[in-house]
């Protein structure tokens, strides 16, 4: 995330549900990693292009997810490039997921 450009402030939780919960992360959506950026949440190994969009386009939501770690996906590129088919979702004011974009 530095690489494109955003500063970024790590903070070791031992517990991120308390944090995902607040932030409003629809269960089954989580992953290793919760940012804030913007007033959005972004939840798991979202490309930093999605999330440039987000900040750009600045859609009535609550933020991105992708959850898991698909191979491929920043920060989970393996040695012999296999890429996993993956989907970044866009979470709406109630809580609701649909395809933001397809990776």
């Amino acid at each position: 995330m530095r690489e494109a450009g955003f500063r970024v402030e790590v903070r070791d939780v031992d517990n991120l549900d308390p944090v995902k919960t607040r932030l409003g992360i629809p269960y089954g959506k989580g992953s290793c990693h919760t940012a804030k950026v913007g007033g959005y949440f972004v939840e798991g190994h979202v490309p930093a292009s999605d999330i440039k969009r987000l900040l750009a386009e600045k859609p009535d939501a609550k933020g991105l997810v992708l959850a898991g770690m698909p191979l491929g996906s920043p920060g989970m590129e393996v040695p012999d490039g296999t890429v996993q088919p993956y989907t970044v979702e866009i979470i709406d004011q109630q809580g609701e997921a649909t395809a933001f974009a397809r990776h």
